[in-house]
């Protein structure tokens, strides 16, 4: 697709924008879906490209196991399952789907080889393949050791109810762990090493396992899941707080702010709703009622100097571009993560900033923002190296620039597919053909 043009003549934003449903809870709730064999319903399920990728592989197994049993009850005894290659399951640039389905598919009878993009199979899944294998799963690896793709045999014989696990990689490893471990026979008791990064992804989990009847005992840093039955339910998925962010971060750039964003509440499963929190030192002010999310902007001085990202990584690149925007020399910590995901998204925000005299600096594990040479082109083309988030962190950029160009605009399509329709909605004039691929 052709690049986007972004501009927003009048710097106001007021309106209603219905937001999808949250790819976090969704992709967690459509595997506590499958593992429930019918139990478990999901409503209000997300359009995000991941998560229409991973419903459609959780489809794909569903269909496998079927056809084979079929097989088996012809009424012969002695009939075999069809020969078959390995079923190859391609999840493109979705990671979470890749996490979620390294600790699925093993449970599942089919062999299957998961893959997905080039920069997918640049993106280590060793600690989760290990973990695996402790407890008897049968997986070897394609090309690269420790890295996609991956062939998964079917079916195992659980060796192990505990294993460990470090705190401080991608908090996706462990909640792909806690999900299946009421469906392994001998349980699993998961004892976390270090830190435990985003944390509140984790508790996530372990609430929508709870509402699918799956109770978890949490002392110190273990956390124990019994073999157990799921029970009947529907789970149903909250908008999303990733892409309200951007919302606000449009917010925090306006002149004035008065927008509507339904369906969001103050006691979210979901992490990233810490966004509230943030975005008051930039003057945005979060009222719930009317059965959502009401955002007000009030002139304010900006004093905050520190932001902490080790519980929502994914807010990082928002939070650091509306500072660059603003001119505010802010320090952040939290970002180790931010290096492994769709691309290197500290390297990217580097040089994307310096597009506009911005300088973010690594030194150990603190990020600094240095303005003093911020300036205001009349024009910003942003690369979006395959990544969403920096294509959505960086449009806001269009209420302080004339023209935000956006390449491969399209990428917002993991996450959030109409963020296009919706600047239009809300004001933006958004120059191109929106939606002409996907």
């Amino acid at each position: 697709m052709q690049n986007l043009i972004i501009s927003k003549p009048v710097k106001t934003l007021t309106g209603t924008v219905q937001l999808t449903g949250s790819k976090s809870e969704c992709n967690r709730a459509l595997i506590i879906e499958a593992l429930s064999k019918g139990k478990v319903k999901v409503q209000n399920v997300s359009d995000a490209a991941d998560t229409v990728t991973l419903s459609g592989v959780l489809e794909s197994q569903k269909s496998k196991v079927k056809s084979q049993k079929l097989i088996f009850d012809n009424g012969n005894s002695n009939a075999q399952p069809e020969t078959y290659n390995p079923q190859i399951v391609d999840i493109g640039p979705a990671g979470t789907a890749m996490r979620f389905l390294t600790a699925f598919l093993p449970l599942q009878d089919a062999e299957v080889i998961l893959t997905g993009t080039k920069r997918m199979q640049q993106r280590p899944i060793g600690i989760l393949v290990d973990a695996m294998r402790k407890l008897g799963a049968r997986i070897d690896y394609e090309v690269n050791d420790g890295f996609p793709p991956i062939r998964i045999q079917g079916g195992f014989e659980q060796l192990t109810n505990r294993i460990n696990i470090k705190g401080d990689i991608s908090s996706q490893y462990i909640t792909a762990l806690l999900l299946i471990a009421s469906s392994l026979p001998k349980g699993l008791t998961l004892d976390i090493e270090g830190d435990l990064t985003s944390r509140p992804y984790v508790e996530m989990t372990l609430a929508m396992l709870k509402q699918a009847g799956i109770l978890h005992a949490w002392q110190g840093n273990s956390i124990h899941i019994a073999n157990q039955p799921f029970a009947e339910t529907i789970l149903n998925v909250e908008p999303d707080w990733s892409a309200a962010s951007y919302w606000y971060a449009i917010a925090a750039l306006s002149d004035e702010a008065e927008l509507f964003l339904p369906g969001l509440t103050s006691y979210s499963l979901q992490g990233d709703s810490v966004i509230t929190e943030i975005m008051a030192n930039f003057g945005i002010t979060s009222q719930f009622k009317d059965g959502g999310v009401y955002l007000t902007k009030e002139t304010k001085p900006l004093i905050r100097k520190i932001f902490d990202f080790k519980e929502c990584p994914d807010l990082a690149q928002t939070v650091v571009v509306v500072c660059a925007a603003l001119g505010h020399d802010a320090t952040f910590t939290g970002l180790e993560t931010l290096k492994i995901k769709e691309t290197d998204r500290v390297l990217a925000l580097q040089n994307e900033l310096a597009k506009i005299g911005v300088k973010l600096t690594e030194k150990g594990q603190v990020y600094k923002l240095d303005c003093s040479g911020k300036h205001i082109p009349e024009k910003m083309t942003v690369h979006t190296y395959e990544d969403h988030r920096m294509a959505m962190a960086f449009a806001p950029l269009a209420l302080i620039i004339p023209h935000v160009e956006i390449e491969e605009p399209m990428v917002v399509e993991k996450s959030y597919p109409a963020f296009w329709k919706d600047l239009e909605k809300a004001g933006f004039v958004v120059a191109g053909e929106i939606g002409s691929e996907g």
